[in-house]
């Protein structure tokens, strides 16, 4: 059903060879890798969109030339959580926008209110400027089983809830340029090349940015320990303030999810706004990588714009 939405939408879908599900990856490290340079080099792909995020895509690093990918025409590619691990650094090494958002498999779905589809940003022209702000409900357990459901198409939003600031009190009104993705697959690339964020705020983004990252099910004692590190590493130089992700994770005896990311990131002192749709509980708020963002969060309003430019 999923390809038959991208087909509905005018466009051919070329599915690649690196296909198999029978186990963790799809094929060896070399052969993903050969398959990704191919379609992130070939002017006629428009758009990557993988079904799922994956769990090893670290691997692909070292064998990706980032060199000639700094020379070729610009290729969306789409998806979260273990895609930050390729997406991120894509941006960060060319300065190529890709999109932390939907996956494949999530395409079918009524796009939900105050939110924009995946396929509404990768069209869009250079220059083009789109707002989001939280619908104000969202899923609290459990996935779809798409072979018992597969003509599902309404996302089961079963709690109420908008974005939290963590730091304080007051109005929130920040600019910059946006970068982030998924803590537990980043913090394995923090002090590499591949997630060199204070380059790219020297060279790239000397307005500053607007850092957001999201946490998939790890303990609140190992979120608060990537944070760190991450922070360590120079991950959030530049923040002008940081967007958390809404998570489904766990707690941990003594530290809370929101906690964990006070105790690691509040000495930056800069805004932090929690809650935000942009994380492994749906609905999902597409952010740019790259895009020149403001957000807003007051007693009345909360929104992200983001403009590609």
């Amino acid at each position: 059903m999923a390809l038959g939405d991208v087909r509905a939408r005018g466009y051919e879908v070329v599915v690649g060879r690196c296909m198999d599900g029978s186990g963790h990856v799809s094929a060896s490290a070399a052969e993903r890798a050969d398959e990704l340079m191919s379609m992130l080099t070939d002017p006629t792909v428009k758009a990557i969109v993988p079904p799922w995020g994956g769990e090893t895509a670290i691997d692909l690093m070292p064998l990706l030339d980032w060199d000639r990918l700094r020379d070729v025409e610009p290729t969306w590619v789409v998806g979260y959580s273990d895609m930050s691990t390729l997406i991120t650094p894509l941006t960060l090494l060319t300065g190529t926008a890709t999109l932390h958002g939907n996956n494949l498999m999530d395409t079918p779905y009524r796009v939900t209110e105050g939110l924009v589809s995946w396929f509404d940003v990768v069209a869009a022209p250079p220059g083009r400027s789109f707002t989001q702000t939280p619908p104000g409900r969202h899923r609290t357990v459990g996935f779809d089983d798409f072979a018992v459901f597969p003509d599902v198409r309404e996302y089961t939003l079963d709690a109420e809830g908008g974005w939290t600031r963590l730091d304080g009190e007051g109005d929130v009104e920040a600019e910059g340029r946006l970068i982030g993705g998924c803590v537990e697959t980043l913090c394995n690339l923090a002090g590499t090349p591949y997630l060199d964020v204070s380059a790219f705020h020297r060279d790239r983004a000397p307005e500053g940015l607007l850092v957001y990252v999201e946490v998939c099910d790890s303990d609140a004692f190992t979120v608060c320990r990537h944070l760190h590190g991450m922070k360590l590493a120079g991950f959030f130089e530049g923040a002008n303030a940081v967007l958390v992700g809404r998570t489904g994770a766990p707690d941990s005896p003594s530290l809370t999810q929101h906690e964990a990311v006070l105790d690691a990131l509040g000495s930056l002192g800069v805004p932090i706004v929690a809650d935000v749709e942009c994380g492994h509980v749906p609905p999902y708020m597409p952010i740019v990588n790259g895009a020149y963002g403001r957000v807003v969060h007051t007693t009345g309003r909360s929104a992200l714009t983001q403009t590609l430019r």
